[in-house]
């Protein structure tokens, strides 16, 4: 009787902070002042007009979006058969090769960014949008990784044994077994990888180049400059694209799919 309403207070306390900032930052993109201001001065949604006739904004996501999915499909053509290899093969060092592939997570981005601008940029000329996928490929790797290989954990390999049993060659039995097998994931992990490379700020800060900007690192430009609420529209914006991509993945393959009840 105690511990329940400490624990109420607790998650009560929890979910202030989580969702305090997105109820300030919505109440500041739906005002009608013109300054960065909470509470709002009366309600209008001329900001979000206003931030998609930004042509820096637009040409900045578009490059994101270029670069979310080729760095996403490059993610996972080196993730699924890593995952394959991690679950399935009799790999020496196996605990090793895991903790190399998630190693990005750990390394923090502006490290990554920085040896990765000295290496690819200055020391081998790349253009900033091939520095760019290369660098949101390395970030998105442990994701294709780990979340396809979560499908690959839960599944029985006795049906690729069977497959393998009834005559079906290694190439056939992953496109007809594990393949399917790994689907749930493989979605999962991709539109994880998609969200995750679309707002990134830290790495893609590093990596940008003359015209060359990502959304995230324009909207932090614009606010070094401007204090009206035409960021806070833009952030609304990419936070119900978030929203209604977890929400559509969710409906379509469910999560608990991907890592279990």
């Amino acid at each position: 009787m105690i511990r329940r309403p400490f624990l109420s207070l607790l998650t009560a306390l929890a979910f202030t902070v989580m969702l305090g900032p997105v109820v300030v930052l919505v109440g500041v993109a739906f005002t009608a002042g013109t300054t960065l201001t909470f509470p709002p001065e009366g309600l209008s949604v001329r900001w979000f007009g206003a931030a998609l006739a930004y042509q820096p904004f637009l040409d900045a996501f578009r490059t994101s979006l270029v670069v979310a999915v080729l760095s996403t499909l490059f993610a996972l053509a080196l993730g699924i058969p890593a995952a394959v290899a991690l679950h399935r093969g009799a790999l020496p060092g196996r605990r090793a090769l895991e903790n190399l592939f998630f190693s990005p997570v750990i390394v923090p981005e502006l490290v990554l960014g920085l040896a990765l601008f000295q290496q690819v940029m200055v020391g081998l000329h790349s253009t900033a949008t091939a520095a760019l996928v290369l660098g949101h490929t390395v970030l998105l790797l442990p994701y294709a990784v780990r979340v396809a290989g979560a499908s690959l954990a839960l599944a029985d390999p006795r049906l690729e044994e069977a497959a393998r049993g009834l005559g079906a060659g290694p190439v056939r039995t992953f496109l007809s077994v594990t393949l399917p097998v790994m689907r749930p994931g493989i979605v999962s992990a991709a539109i994880l990888a998609f969200v995750t490379s679309l707002n990134n700020v830290p790495l893609s800060l590093l990596l940008t180049g003359p015209g060359v900007a990502t959304l995230p690192v324009e909207m932090l430009n614009y606010v070094q400059s401007s204090f009206d609420p035409v960021v806070a529209a833009v952030s609304v914006l990419l936070l119900a694209g978030s929203v209604l991509v977890a929400l559509v993945t969710e409906r379509l393959v469910g999560f608990t799919k991907v890592f279990g009840r």
